[in-house]
């Protein structure tokens, strides 16, 4: 009884927050926002914590139902949550990274009006995402996955009196609204399959289908769309460097480390439909790799520090989805997780950047910062060590856990993600050396203005720098002498879907040495090569406005991807809606419409001349109905 309390109270917390500060936004203290929208993330933590410390992997996966929710026929919905390790694993980063984002926000947005208005929605995001992750069935996990898709739209656009914001804010939840329809088309065709949406009751069924099926591959593929859409996977992925017009911390726990990383748990959650769809798990994995190397390859000519880290985690999404599609659930979850302390000391660290410098945010214009902010300097130095994959941080095990299975998958899948690593390390390093390296760059006030951030901020930087140093040992292979421990706390959830894959052999020691090898040389090789392209002694190579290659022109202009878009699909579809407009609208069904008012109006100006207020008139006319009534009974 008391665990159940407890699962229930995880969404709980946040809930009330939202509501606390939404209901007195402009009555409320900052300094009691300050307090209660970290302390409610932090109680969520703490129930958290407690669940998982009185949860063992051999345990059966547990419902805790609330209410019953929707019934109509054979449809039969309960609102009702899922304990199993992966969820589990998900709650412990939604709290554990929402609190501690949470804190740093409370620095970052201090002089902002909207204070208030920003907690309002943090609390109402980790709401949502907790719904997401907790949900025992499809259409709870739909809930919270809309419940995000909105909060990212109200934090994007958060600052509002920005047209170019406001833009960027309905770009993204179009562009996840086409996602979350092919989410919707899946669960229909689910239901219409298996006759429920329960997660237990649809596997249970779906483990009795040959492999291959093509109701499956349906399926998979329409659920794939929507997780395309939300983890901003090709074609749905240009939404994602524009939502960088967001607050920093937005960034940080919205588009780094948690809501775009929907789309993996849900194909995660999936797994034994994916697996028994071969067909979609080829898809995922080509626009996986096309992903995370487009992506890469865009980020190396970016100069906004947001926008370079906002392609990055549109490719370290892209790697995610090569491990679930070499059947590497363990590993995608693993980088999944590593990602999310990475990721978000980045964009925190960048965040601290923007913060020193008055709302700067083009590297070009940074240089030299290391001594002005030592502790951001070297935290992030840890993310980017991180990141790049260089031992013994975190990066290294779980982005190497992929690389393993991608070869035993496929050598040539490996050569393909190798090469989107490499470019990984070289934009990465870039990043860190035109920020904190050589000179200052930028002008004289804002050398002035230079200054480490606070310590409300900068405490949230060192304990995410240090998950993202240690962070990998919760997975370390017997390889490195650990015991897998991640592998074996997912194990329930993935042994099913484990005892249908069978994606080559495991391979041997050596192999995997050598691998390791290989591509550790090139990340150092291209760390080396940033560092001597982009460091002080080489000034003459820095970038400037003008691109000097053809790749340059290509890359600082997003491979004119959304110049494409702009012409095939936004063009067409605005001609369209004034062809409509103008021709249907105005011409035809406004004519319609004002020529039977025009009517009605001409008929009733004409009637009224009946009405003469001569009461022998009114009675020939009585007495002239009588007889024309009369007369019609007698023919009929």
């Amino acid at each position: 009884m008391m665990m159940n309390a407890i699962v229930f109270l995880i969404p709980l917390f946040p809930l009330l927050g939202f509501l606390v500060l939404g209901a007195g936004i402009r009555v409320i203290p900052r300094k009691v926002t300050a307090l209660l929208a970290p302390g409610m993330i932090l109680l969520s933590l703490i129930s958290t914590l407690v669940l998982f410390i009185g949860f063992h992997p051999s345990t059966a996966s547990q419902v805790h139902q609330l209410f019953s929710w929707i019934r109509i026929g054979p449809l039969d919905i309960p609102f009702a949550f899922l304990i199993d390790p992966l969820s589990i694993l998900m709650l412990l980063i939604v709290t554990g990274i929402g609190f501690v984002i949470h804190v740093y926000s409370v620095g970052y947005m201090k002089e902002d009006p909207g204070f208030n208005r920003f907690f309002s929605y943090m609390n109402l995001f980790v709401f949502s995402m907790l719904l997401l992750v907790m949900g025992a069935n499809y259409p709870v996990m739909f809930i919270g996955w809309e419940g995000v898709g909105l909060c990212s739209y109200l934090l994007i656009g958060f600052w509002f009196k920005n047209h170019e914001f406001n833009n960027a804010a309905k770009k993204a939840f179009i562009m996840n609204r086409i996602g979350d329809l092919g989410f919707l088309m899946g669960m229909f065709l689910i239901f219409t399959t298996f006759h429920s949406l329960d997660y237990q009751v649809v596997f249970d069924h779906a483990r009795g289908m040959t492999p291959g099926n093509p109701v499956l591959a349906g399926i998979t593929l329409l659920l794939f769309i929507g997780a395309a859409g939300k983890s901003a996977q090709i074609p749905l992925y240009t939404w994602l460097p524009d939502a960088m017009a967001g607050p920093t911390p937005v960034s940080a726990l919205i588009h780094a480390a948690t809501m775009v990383t929907a789309g993996i748990y849900m194909v995660a959650r999936s797994n034994i439909l994916y697996i028994l769809s071969p067909a979609t798990m080829a898809v995922i994995g080509i626009t996986g790799l096309a992903t995370a190397l487009l992506a890469a390859f865009i980020a190396i000519f970016q100069n906004d520090i947001k926008k370079i880290l906002a392609y990055s985690t549109i490719s370290q999404l892209g790697y995610m989805f090569v491990g679930l599609s070499a059947g590497a659930f363990t590993g995608a979850m693993f980088h999944l997780t590593t990602h999310a302390f990475f990721k978000a000391l980045l964009f925190l660290g960048a965040g601290s950047v923007i913060h020193a410098l008055g709302g700067e945010q083009d590297i070009r214009k940074m240089g030299g910062l290391k001594q002005a902010m030592p502790k951001t300097y070297r935290t992030f130095m840890a993310a980017t060590v991180a990141i790049a994959g260089i031992p013994p941080l975190s990066g290294f095990f779980s982005k190497d856990e992929i690389l393993a299975k991608a070869f035993e998958y496929s050598p040539l899948l490996w050569v393909f993600a190798v090469a989107g690593s490499l470019m990984t390390a070289f934009y990465m390093f870039r990043l860190l050396f035109l920020t904190f390296s050589g000179d200052f760059r930028g002008t004289e006030a804002k050398r002035a203005h230079l200054h480490e951030s606070p310590a409300v901020m900068t405490i949230p930087l060192v304990i995410l720098a240090i998950l993202a140093t240690f962070g990998g040992l919760i997975n370390l292979p017997a390889l490195f002498g650990g015991n897998a421990g991640l592998e074996y706390f997912l194990e329930p959830v993935f042994a099913a879907s484990g005892s249908v894959a069978a994606h080559g052999t495991p391979l041997p020691p050596a192999t995997q040495w050598l691998l390791m090898g290989v591509t550790l040389a090139g990340v150092l090789a291209m760390a080396a090569w940033a560092w001597k392209r982009y460091t002080a002694q080489h000034r003459g190579l820095l970038p400037d406005d003008a691109p000097r290659t053809f790749a340059e022109r290509v890359g600082r202009n997003k491979i004119y991807i959304d110049e494409l878009y702009q012409l095939v699909v936004v063009r067409p579809l605005m001609w369209l809606s004034k062809f409509f407009y103008e021709i249907v609208e105005l011409r035809f069904i406004d004519r319609i419409v004002n020529g039977v008012g025009s009517l009605v109006v001409r008929t009733g100006n004409t009637v009224r001349y009946i009405q003469t207020g001569n009461v022998g008139f009114y009675m020939f006319v009585m007495i002239l109905g009588i007889i024309l009534i009369l007369f019609f009974n007698i023919l009929i």
